[in-house]
């Protein structure tokens, strides 16, 4: 399969490390406005590949006509977020930079899945849908695997375990409103509730909520990269596995959940064509509140770009 990863900033150029490295693929294109740079990137990566055996073709271009006939295109292309910026405060910016992409995409790569990462990604993951025309099966954002992993580490060490032993899923929009499934976090079938007291409890889902937050903090200039570059790859594994995987993605609910006409975090089966089914999990009465009000917080954004 041949793999298109819009954007060479640090989430799309270790996008294209860790997909090169897994040997999913027989060709990745990365593309980006500024000259030189995918060019490099790519280069770079493609003998760093050599050093141990892997021929992965990796081409690195400033337009889509080398995208041409891509089975999965990864949209990684807008402006990071900054210390003190919320991801809505992106919404205007990056929808006029994911616009325009997904316009090419849908022109060079017509049979293809979108998988979007760009901010606020449930937002864009809708105006990818829109502006291609494609199914929803064919445009999925990457976020509940991302989520879920930090809610996992978070897990892990406060109880001393691997994040192997630990099952758990968040879903809901990709920000503050996101939903950590509690009553179905188990470690080694133990529910967690028996593991970490309330208040304890309560403080690690809303580290979970700042996960992202945390890293900006940190870095100042930039925000998480390797994490969400690794949770691309486990959806393009259960892609081009055809694995018929769970995990938790931005998909277009249409009733699922009593949401309509909206992305949001939900467990969905992946497989060779996209996003085969949402997968309507038993929740409680509050986890389905949140998860409502989390839709309608992207559906509020929605909403003001006038779709």
């Amino acid at each position: 399969m041949k793999v298109t990863v819009v954007g060479a900033g640090n989430v799309g150029a270790t996008t294209v490390k860790v997909l090169a490295d897994s040997d999913l693929v027989r060709e990745i294109v990365l593309t980006d406005i500024v000259e030189g740079i995918p060019q490099g990137k790519a280069l770079d990566i493609a003998q760093s590949i050599s050093a141990y055996g892997k021929d992965t073709r990796i081409i690195g271009t400033n337009g889509y006509e080398e995208t041409a006939g891509s089975d999965i295109v990864v949209i990684t292309a807008g402006f990071p977020r900054k210390p003190g910026m919320t991801r809505d405060d992106l919404l205007n910016k990056n929808a006029e930079v994911v616009g325009g992409v997904v316009k090419q995409i849908a022109h060079f790569s017509p049979k293809c899945i979108i998988i979007c990462v760009t901010n606020p990604l449930d937002v864009m993951a809708y105006l990818a849908f829109k502006v291609s025309g494609f199914p929803r099966e064919r445009v999925i954002g990457m976020a509940g695997v991302l989520d879920t992993s930090r809610f996992k580490l978070f897990l892990a060490e406060e109880l001393g375990v691997s994040a192997s032993d630990i099952q758990a899923m968040v879903l809901g929009g990709h920000g503050d409103t996101m939903v950590p499934l509690i009553d179905h976090t188990t470690v080694d079938g133990v529910s967690v509730r028996k593991l970490i007291d309330k208040e304890r409890l309560e403080k690690i889902v809303q580290r979970a909520r700042d996960g992202g937050g945390e890293i900006v903090n940190y870095l100042k200039t930039g925000s998480a990269f390797y994490a969400p570059a690794t949770s691309v790859l486990l959806m393009i594994e259960a892609i081009v596995k055809d694995k018929h995987m769970v995990l938790p993605v931005a998909a277009l609910c249409q009733g699922e959940y009593g949401i309509k006409d909206t992305y949001v975090g939900v467990p969905a089966h992946l497989g060779r064509g996209g996003l085969e089914k949402i997968v309507e999990t038993e929740l409680s009465a509050e986890e389905l509140a949140a998860l409502k009000k989390s839709a309608a917080a992207v559906r509020e954004q929605i909403d003001v770009l006038k779709l």
